[in-house]
């Protein structure tokens, strides 16, 4: 669920910091640019580590600006930033004219949250819509499980905005519900990454003015539409033993 990634930034500094411990100012930044805000590394130590799948990426990646939506930080490629776990180099420190702060390249590890292909994970049911089943896992909401990786037969109540499995027994049919809050057993299927840093402004195709009764470009607030997830999860339940816990508990 969790891995281990060898990173490299550059980290400013600014001068009223200079009076503390380097690394520990050098923490500080990289926690604020890369942490997801539902972890907050002062309080306590690396989350669940001792239960942590580690993998050392070969090479080191640079971590360029992250994606960000709510505040939740994904490096592209890379997966969920979760905390710092230790620095491994600090090169030159430099000081540009114009700017009183120190320039440090930077070389660590972070803890990311990237679960492998076929992983088992367990979280709660945020939702459901004709999508299919959104799941969170407390740090992260951006999980989906589609329509056809649900139990099969299964279909949405309209009414209740809810998807049922219709169990089949010897006895008749059941509904099983999969409400709102309920924890769910998934495996991980997929994952999607998706590129949502800042882009300039479109290119106009001409620079000619628009004529009279001719149709112009919408704004940029219209054409933006949805705001899309930098990292999402498609997950499967449509396996013995996965679904709601309560199915196979009882």
């Amino acid at each position: 669920m969790f891995v281990l990634v060898e990173m490299v930034d550059t980290v400013r500094i600014p001068p009223w910091n200079f009076d503390r411990q380097l690394n520990e100012a050098m923490a500080e930044e990289l926690n604020k640019k890369l942490a997801n805000k539902y972890w907050l590394p002062g309080d306590t130590a690396t989350p669940h580590l001792s239960r942590c799948r580690y993998s050392i990426c070969s090479g080191a990646r640079s971590a360029r600006g992250p994606s960000t939506a709510d505040d939740v930080k994904v490096v592209y490629n890379v997966g969920l930033c979760i905390c710092l776990y230790d620095i491994t180099k600090l090169e030159d420190s430099y000081i540009f004219p114009g700017d009183g702060a120190s320039h440090t390249k930077v070389h660590f590890r972070y803890v990311v949250f990237h679960p492998f292909l076929d992983e088992i994970l367990t979280g709660k049911i945020k939702y459901c819509s004709q999508e299919g089943v959104h799941v969170t896992m407390g740090f992260f909401d951006d999980i989906l499980i589609p329509p056809e990786s649900l139990q099969q037969p299964a279909k949405f109540d309209e009414a209740e905005q809810v998807w049922v499995w219709e169990y089949e027994t010897d006895e008749g049919g059941h509904d099983l519900y999969m409400d709102q809050g309920e924890e769910i057993r998934f495996r991980v299927a997929d994952q999607v990454f998706v590129d949502t840093s800042p882009t300039g402004p479109a290119v106009a195709a001409s620079d000619a003015p628009a004529q009279a009764g001719q149709a112009t470009a919408p704004p940029a607030e219209a054409s933006e539409g949805k705001k899309e997830a930098p990292y999402t999860l498609i997950g499967t339940i449509c396996e013995s033993g996965l679904g709601l816990l309560s199915w196979w508990n009882s």
